[in-house]
């Protein structure tokens, strides 16, 4: 039975995260396990990209991120689930593994974008990183 379930969640692509949602809601109510939901802001640590935005910025992106997700996690998440949603910055798939140690998730459930080979070769795949590397489970739900 998993405790701890993690769902990484991409605001940007409406819809896109719903199918992987769902299925970690019916297997948190199933082991009555907790929800974790995390959306990164790629790239915002960087040094280049930290030179055009001042940190006032970078932070009311954040919070704006996070009210976002809360708004998502309150859509979406029946109330009788014990949900927490974190925003983290920089390269999706070391945020979703770091972010996996940290909280002692025990099972990812993620959405997977419908690529060719050819882009999953020049720009690889979170999923398929996240998959590789973690040390837990990993639930990939396609499109």
């Amino acid at each position: 039975m998993y405790k701890n379930i993690l769902v990484p969640v991409d605001l940007n692509a409406k819809g896109f995260s719903d199918k992987a949602l769902t299925a970690a809601i019916w297997q948190a109510k199933q082991s009555h396990a907790k929800l974790f939901l995390l959306t990164i802001l790629p790239g915002m640590n960087m040094p280049m990209v930290a030179s055009y935005f001042p940190e006032s910025a970078i932070k009311a992106m954040a919070n704006d991120t996070r009210d976002q997700l809360k708004a998502f996690a309150e859509e979406k998440i029946p109330d009788d689930l014990d949900v927490v949603v974190h925003v983290g910055q920089g390269k999706p798939y070391k945020q979703i593994l770091t972010y996996a140690h940290e909280q002692k998730i025990d099972l990812i459930i993620m959405p997977s974008h419908k690529r060719s080979k050819l882009n999953k070769a020049v720009l690889g795949s979170v999923a398929a990183k996240v998959v590789e590397r973690a040390p837990i489970d990993v639930m990939v739900i396609k499109p």
